[in-house]
């Protein structure tokens, strides 16, 4: 059934935080099937253990099909890929336990990288990700890719411009179709996260979609945000709207190469200025602007040295772990919203409902609110007399 499925880091994060936690590269430690960490749930196909013990393994063929199982919406795979990701996430977390009892290690650095089209973003990231692959770093690169809202298809084309980092035996790169979902993200990022997080890699980037101002829900993925704008578009009116700028830890000016530098210098300055009138995101921290050329890999060094400050400041205040708590209770409601919606376009009395309500807000008799609100008492009445 589912066989078609830094320089500066080493000061900033101490390595058993930036790997994993407790990852299996640091221990030595090599799972098989036969002699697996923890005893595999019931229900778990063979397959399904194969591929989670791989990506405890760190075997990139076989975290790509786990990241598959997790990305499919079939019944059937969702049973599965949960099963699996709580696999994975237990035997990370008996080792914590075992190596940091009573003390919070987050297992990886989660670096979310937003930004409108052209900005850069997948060019950024290989330059990025190369720099720190060279700095003995393993990392993961989540590319989130637009579907299209008429075919539902996506072109899956950021890995296309990210080969080198692709070829690189201590980096994974992921892209994934967004399937239409809003905020920049796809529907199970925050999964893939997690996953390659307990697949050892100390460093994951979700790179989104390329939305500009409404790419917001990646905070609630992430560690850190980065907004990466072109040059020439850092008007300090941006520090007045409402959108992904109020979210950004930090603000990286790209193309700052060639006849571009000088702009991308004025539009650094201007970003120093709009980032003025916000009130900080955090306590411990002030939005900081720079800029760099990911072609030219100049600059880059400089922006992570920002990234690992913000890593190594948030850990010692105690903000990295409360926010990974909030996030986890944003997802939890975020899929009960999704399962629930799920269920209801599964019911037979709900799908009967919808057809009628359908003719009568056709004729203007009903408002979608009300329509809505009626689809979900039949709902809740058909799911209770089904307890019965």
């Amino acid at each position: 059934m589912f066989s078609c499925l830094g320089r500066s880091l080493s000061r900033a994060i101490p390595r058993c935080h930036a790997a994993a936690g407790c990852s299996i590269r640091l221990f030595g430690t090599q799972y098989s099937v036969e002699n697996p960490p923890l005893p595999f749930p019931e229900g778990m196909a063979e397959s399904v253990k194969t591929w989670a013990i791989g990506s405890l393994n760190q075997q990139r063929n076989l975290l790509s099909r786990a990241v598959t199982l997790l990305e499919s919406s079939l019944p059937s795979h969702v049973e599965q890929a949960e099963l699996l990701l709580d696999y994975v996430l237990s035997v990370r977390r008996m080792e914590n336990e075992k190596y940091h009892p009573k003390q919070f290690v987050p297992g990886s650095f989660r670096l979310g990288i937003a930004g409108p089209p052209g900005a850069g973003k997948s060019t950024f990231c290989e330059a990025l990700g190369t720099l720190l692959t060279s700095q003995g770093h393993r990392v993961a690169v989540l590319a989130i890719d637009p579907s299209s809202t008429r075919s539902g298809g996506s072109l899956l084309g950021d890995k296309t411009r990210m080969l080198k980092l692709a070829y690189d035996p201590n980096a994974f790169v992921r892209p994934s179709p967004s399937n239409c979902s809003l905020g920049g993200v796809a529907e199970h990022t925050s999964d893939l996260v997690m996953l390659c997080e307990a697949a050892g890699y100390d460093i994951v980037i979700v790179e989104t979609v390329g939305l500009g101002q409404s790419e917001v829900m990646i905070d609630d993925m992430v560690d850190m945000v980065m907004l990466l704008m072109p040059p020439a578009m850092g008007d300090e009116l941006q520090g007045e709207k409402k959108g992904i700028m109020e979210h950004a830890d930090i603000v990286v000016i790209n193309k700052a190469d060639g006849p571009l530098a000088a702009v991308a210098a004025r539009s650094e300055a201007e970003n120093r200025r709009a980032v003025q009138l916000q009130r900080p995101k955090a306590p411990f921290w002030k939005c900081e602007v720079t800029r760099c050329s990911a072609l030219q890999k100049t600059r880059i060094q400089d922006v992570w040295d920002i990234c690992a400050r913000f890593n190594k400041e948030a850990l010692a205040c105690g903000s990295l772990e409360q926010k990974r708590v909030n996030q986890n209770s944003s997802a939890m409601w975020s899929q009960l919203i999704t399962q629930i919606a799920a269920s209801c376009k599964r019911n037979p009395a709900v799908l009967e409902k919808a057809k009628e309500l359908d003719a009568v807000m056709k004729s203007g008799g009903m408002t979608h609110r009300r329509a809505g609100r009626e689809l979900k008492d039949i709902f809740v009445k058909d799911e209770y007399k089904n307890l019965k």
